[in-house]
């Protein structure tokens, strides 16, 4: 089932989220939810709180960024993850900067530098414990919606010049005021 994204101005996007545990309630089915949704709205990740839901979870499918001939099969059993109480547990200092955009902004790309490189202890859907390393556009897209977890957005990365360029846009986003492909929800409560 296709669910609505919340949008920028939302303050559930501002919370910071809880942990879970394998009883909690129609994960299977959040989980299915939310890849229906990130693949609906043509997103390459997807957190929890983009849908609602105050929990330490989100989804990643990377692949719209590589050809997969020129891949290693690391990548490639990579690209494709669900990440359940995710922990950073390092991260290098090598930033590296790109063009980033969120399924909760839309309309709005901007430059942000993120570490190069992390390592990332998590569980996975089956709940066994696992910890990865991750670099390069796959570490940014982990990144990206671990920070999200934290209530995080990407907009909060930028300099406050650019933020004050974009800010009638973001404004326009808390509003509804836009032509998007997929469901959201403007509410701010």
């Amino acid at each position: 089932m296709i669910l609505p994204i919340l949008s920028y101005g939302n303050s559930l996007l501002r919370n910071k989220c809880s942990d879970i545990d394998s009883s909690y309630p129609n994960l299977k089915k959040l989980i299915n939810d939310m890849w229906d949704t990130m693949y609906n709205a043509e997103g390459v990740g997807l957190a929890a709180p983009q849908v609602g839901k105050q929990i330490r979870l989100f989804i990643i499918d990377a692949s719209p960024f590589f050809d997969k001939k020129e891949v290693s099969s690391y990548e490639l059993e990579n690209m494709k993850r669900i990440f359940i109480n995710p922990k950073i547990t390092y991260s290098n200092s090598k930033m590296c900067s790109f063009n980033e955009g969120c399924l909760s902004i839309p309309e709005i790309r901007e430059d942000i530098e993120r570490n190069e490189s992390i390592i990332i202890k998590f569980y996975d859907e089956k709940f066994n414990l696992l910890s990865l390393s991750f670099n390069g556009i796959l570490a940014r897209v982990i990144l990206h919606e671990f920070d999200h977890i934290e209530g995080v957005l990407f907009t909060d990365k930028i300099s406050k010049f650019k933020r004050n360029l974009i800010q009638k846009k973001l404004d326009k986003i808390s509003r509804g005021q836009f032509d998007i492909n997929y469901p959201m929800k403007f509410s701010k409560k």
